[in-house]
């Protein structure tokens, strides 16, 4: 598994791996998707030869606030320590930033993910988090 940074988008690639996981919202509106990568801070990918096996996508000014906006392995390659590869990789990439924040399901499963990554659960802070769609 290569893992490489991200600079051109295919689009047909993105929306597979969308697809592939059920992320539906993303895929309906494909040409939000695409400015919201063209826009993004850093994204990677992982490669298994020339097939997108992963995706990490960061938004922020990479100082005070790194924002992990998506992060989403295929199915079929998922429990092969890829997530956890990107996201070893994104935190090695912004060492000084002050905070590092992320939305995900609240499942047994990512919170365990996201732990043993080194995350806290907001409210275990002190913190609330609040969205607007």
């Amino acid at each position: 598994m290569i893992i490489r940074e991200l600079t051109a988008f295919e689009p047909d690639m993105l929306l597979d791996l969308y697809n592939s996981v059920g992320w539906t919202n993303y895929t309906r509106a494909p040409e939000m998707l695409l400015k919201a990568y063209e826009h993004s801070l850093l994204t990677l990918g992982a490669y298994d030869g020339g097939k997108l096996a992963g995706i990490i996508r960061t938004v922020g000014d990479g100082f005070s606030v790194v924002f992990i906006q998506d992060l989403l392995v295929a199915p079929e390659y998922q429990r092969r320590g890829i997530g956890t590869r990107l996201l070893q990789e994104i935190v090695s990439r912004f060492p000084d930033v002050y905070q590092m924040d992320l939305m995900t399901d609240n499942t047994a499963k990512t919170v365990s993910f996201y732990r043993s990554a080194g995350f806290v659960k907001a409210d275990d802070m002190g913190c609330c988090a609040f969205i607007k769609m």
